[in-house]
């Protein structure tokens, strides 16, 4: 085979690119989440919650998206939805449970708990040595 033959078969067999229409599909379910939480924000703060509803909100997109993925809702709203659904809090959440239900066959403890903290473990060492690393710096230049 040619060059010009591989480079007409590559094109011919590889899938069109629809960056426009999944840049968009991120955009609006990335936007919707976070409209979400913006409206459990206000939903805690009329409720009392204060100062604390941010993190309410928080708790509560984390516990929602890990629910819909265990019962398997999450994925098929991620296939539609795109790379929106990987905002930062429900996509951790998700990536958690996931990674869980792939190894729940192998026990609780070996499967379950520690395939869930290989995600969830480099996530926590780098948020709390970056967090350290910024108290210092606020110690120094602060």
């Amino acid at each position: 085979m040619t060059k010009q033959k591989y480079a007409q078969w590559v094109k011919e067999e590889s899938p069109n690119s629809k960056g426009p229409v999944n840049i968009s599909k991120a955009f609006v379910s990335g936007g919707l989440i976070c409209v979400i939480g913006q409206l459990l924000i206000f939903l805690y703060e009329n409720l009392g919650a204060g100062e604390k509803a941010p993190v309410l909100a928080s708790l509560s997109l984390v516990i929602l998206s890990a629910v819909l993925t265990g019962v398997n809702v999450y994925d098929n709203i991620a296939k539609h939805a795109g790379a929106g659904t990987l905002v930062p809090i429900t996509g951790f959440a998700n990536s958690m449970v996931s990674a869980a239900m792939e190894f729940k066959t192998e026990g609780y403890v070996v499967g379950l708990g520690a395939k869930m903290f290989s995600i969830a473990g480099p996530v926590i060492v780098y948020g709390v040595s970056a967090s350290v690393l910024y108290g210092i710096i606020l110690v120094i230049f602060g």
